[in-house]
Order: C-alpha cells, then structure tokens, then sequence
C-alpha cells in the first residue's frame, strides 16, 4: 500500500480528473480551465502573491505525517527538514508529533524559533562546522550523527554532558537512484565503510565515542539513497545494520539499542512513476529485523526513520507565468522561473509535468520545453511536454510534486528573487514565507 493509498481512511479523496498520486490531493480542476488548490483558485493566489510561487497544502503535509505515524506507531518518525525548512513547516510537524532531523545551525536555528523540542532533534551531515555542533549542544539537542574520526575529536571537546551520539555507518547498499543522490554505497562521503579494508575505522569510531567523557554512544545510523521506491533495499540496509549491531557487541562489549534507518522514500512526479509502498516497507522491516535480533539474541533496537520529501513533496505545487513562446523546430515555452527555484532538473535530470490553468483551450496539444529565464542551456523544467498549441504570453503553468527541494534549493543566480511560499488550507492563503526583493539582495552586497 502507498502512502497516498494508506491516506483515504484519513478522510482524503483522490484528486479528480488529475492524475493521482502526482497533484495534491487537494487539486481539482474547476470551470473555465481553473485549478482549485486547497479550496482556492490557483489564479487568483497567483495574481495575489506573483508568480514564480510555490503553493503548499497545510492539510496534505499534516496527513502525510500522520499517516507515517500511524504506520509506525512504534518508532520515532524525524522530518527531514532539508526538504523544506520554513518556521511553519516545523510547526506543523512538531504539532503532529514527529521528531526533526537537521544537517546545519541554520536548520537549528529555524527550530529554536518555534520552540521545536530539543530531545526530538538530531543532527547530522558529513562536514559538520564547530558552529553547527556549538548550536546543537547550545540548545540541547539529543542526538549527534558523528561521520568522521575528527569530527568525534572537535564534538568530544566541545561537549560538557553525556550528549548521545549516533555513528553514521555505509552498509554499501545501491538504492537504484541517481548517482547524485545515493548516499549509501562504496566510494562516497558519508558516513564508516563495512569494506574489509576499512572496517577498522568504525571499530575505531565507537573507541573513540566510548573514550570521549562527553559523549555516549546510542546507535547507528545509515542513509542509502533519496526518491528510493523498493522496499528490499530498506529490508537489506536492516539487517546489515543489525549485523554491525552484533558485531560491536562482540568487539566492545556494548549493546546500541538505537537504529536510525534515514528516509529518501519516493515520492511520484509523473504518471507511471512507482510510488513508495508504505505498508510493504512496514512489514518487511518489522520480519527483517524481528528474525535477524532473534538470530543473534540481539534485544531490537528503538527506529528512527527521516522522511522528508514523503511528507511534503506531494503537498506542494509551483505556479509559474508565461513570458515568451519561440516556435520552429522546437518549441520552447519560458516561464518566469527556472533553475533558480527548481535547481533538481539541471543537478540530476529530474522530470517534471505541467499544465495550463486559469483558462480552458480548445486547441490541439503538441510536445512542447517548459524552459526557465536564467542563461543556461540546462535550464529545462520540462521536456516533450503536451500543451496547447495556443499557449501564450501572460498563461499561467501549474507544476506539481514541488514541496520538497525546490524552496530549500532555490538561488539567485542572475539575481533573481526567490519565489514566496503560500501555505493554502481549506480555501485560505497565508504568506509563510515572503517574496525575495532586489533590496535584499543588495543588503548583503556591501561594497
């Protein structure tokens, strides 16, 4: 079962003649061609707010985290604030009762700010800075992810208390993802290796935690990838992990009894795209490592799990403008936006869809580029496209699935302003985060 399947017992239905599982579940398509987005007419959030904008359904985020709650009932669910980290955001998942996972002090700070509880927090990312671990002890934050011998050393002077740490371990498991985002093989940045030539470096890492006074070692931590849709990789990562978890045992005499299996569950943007399935992960997780504790007499471990792009993604949309249409032996259709605030095409070839609103046409559809406004030839939002062959100048295009590292990966390049974030529920538009103007921009520049 996916998630936007374990959903409709939580009172939400599938979107109406849009295809389900792409579009918000709130999106309906209304008379005269309008988009209807959490009960408001996306036109006129556009001709309110601007566009570029993104458009982020309040309701849909909070079922997501409910419905992998209720999945989990057992284990601690952690939102992956790098998907999308906004002072309302947090609110809104710490309401729903999940935990947080933050990679940097400006993430922490974003928590602080609405009081986000320090004991549901976790740090981690491979080249934490004295100032993101000084944040993370400054505001008592439970958990550190240590990934490097070094970083052990600067976190053990640092830290005052017993801070609980977790060790990010590689199980060298291929998600199946773009080589960008896969995070859990040989060869890459985060995290110990299982490699026989290298293991000794986690035998290493745990002596060193257990020999820091400041420190106590909790767990592991492992990551494989991101917009992973197979649940064997997870059940393989699982018991790997509880093989580590043995094996420590055996070599330091200590007993973790915390296992974080990290995120990255897909999320689909276009029709046919394989959904992540919530329920298969659940059970075979739970056999994955009832079986594998029993095997070894090893009591199971508390899990933590990190989605983020699960829990946002799908409750996101971008509306954007158009500014010119060039016919000949392609079409080109360029929008306000582009690269700057949905950077995943150009990074890895991410594919998107999209479609005209706010008007309704009668004209044959042809394969057309949905390009940005930014000088690059990698700027594409989409490609062989099908829209109306009457698509003009002042149309407005609506892209879904854009909740997730779209705002948190924006830029400026060409100083451009990134766009607001809208959050919309049942009909009302609030402002959670404002337009970028050139005034700020220019306050940086202090030359």
């Amino acid at each position: 079962m996916t998630l936007s399947e374990l959903l409709p017992s939580l009172g939400c239905e599938a979107a109406d003649h849009l295809e389900p599982g792409v579009w918000p579940r709130s999106t309906r398509l209304g008379p005269g061609g309008e988009l209807l987005f959490a009960g408001a007419p996306v036109s006129h959030l556009a001709a309110r707010f601007g566009t570029p904008a993104y458009l982020l359904d309040e309701d849909e985020v909070r079922q997501n985290a409910r419905a992998y709650r209720r999945a989990l009932p057992d284990a601690e669910v952690a939102y992956a604030s790098k998907a999308l980290c906004t002072r309302a955001v947090l609110r809104w998942v710490a309401e729903e009762g999940l935990s947080l996972d933050t990679c940097s002090a400006g993430e922490i700070a974003v928590a602080r700010s609405v009081g986000f509880p320090a004991e549901r927090i976790l740090l981690h990312g491979n080249a934490k800075t004295p100032e993101d671990l000084k944040a993370a002890l400054s505001y008592g934050v439970r958990r550190i992810v240590v990934d490097s011998l070094d970083e052990i050393e600067q976190l053990g002077a640092l830290a005052t208390g017993a801070q609980q740490v977790l060790i990010r371990v590689t199980p060298d498991v291929s998600a199946g993802t773009h080589a960008a985002i896969t995070t859990g093989t040989e060869g890459q940045k985060f995290g110990f290796s299982l490699r026989e030539e290298v293991r000794d470096n986690l035998g290493r890492a745990v002596s060193a935690v257990l020999a820091q006074p400041g420190l106590r070692l909790a767990g592991l931590h492992c990551h494989i990838g991101s917009q992973v849709s197979r649940v064997d990789f997870y059940e393989l990562a699982a018991r790997k992990m509880i093989g580590v978890l043995v094996a420590l045992r055996e070599s330091h005499g200590v007993t973790l009894r915390e296992l974080d299996l990290g995120g990255g569950h897909a999320v689909r943007y276009l029709p046919g795209d394989p959904g992540f399935d919530i329920d298969g992960y659940v059970r075979r997780l739970r056999v994955a490592l009832a079986y594998e504790c029993a095997s070894h007499g090893f009591p199971q471990p508390k899990l933590t799990i990190e989605p983020g792009r699960a829990i946002v993604g799908p409750a996101g949309i971008t509306v954007y403008r158009v500014c010119a249409v060039k016919r000949g032996s392609r079409t080109f259709v360029a929008v306000d936006g582009g690269m700057s605030d949905n950077a995943r095409p150009a990074l890895y070839g991410a594919a998107y869809t999209a479609r005209l609103i706010g008007r309704r046409s009668r004209a044959a559809r042809r394969p057309m580029t949905v390009v940005g406004r930014h000088c690059e030839s990698g700027d594409v939002l989409a490609d062989g496209l099908a829209l109306p062959d009457d698509v003009h100048p002042g149309d407005l295009l609506a892209v879904p699935c854009t909740g997730a590292y779209h705002h948190s990966l924006a830029s400026n390049y060409n100083l451009v302003g990134r766009p607001p974030v809208v959050g919309v529920s049942r009909g009302t538009a609030t402002l959670l985060v404002r337009r970028e103007t050139e005034e700020d921009l220019l306050k940086r520049d202090l030359g």
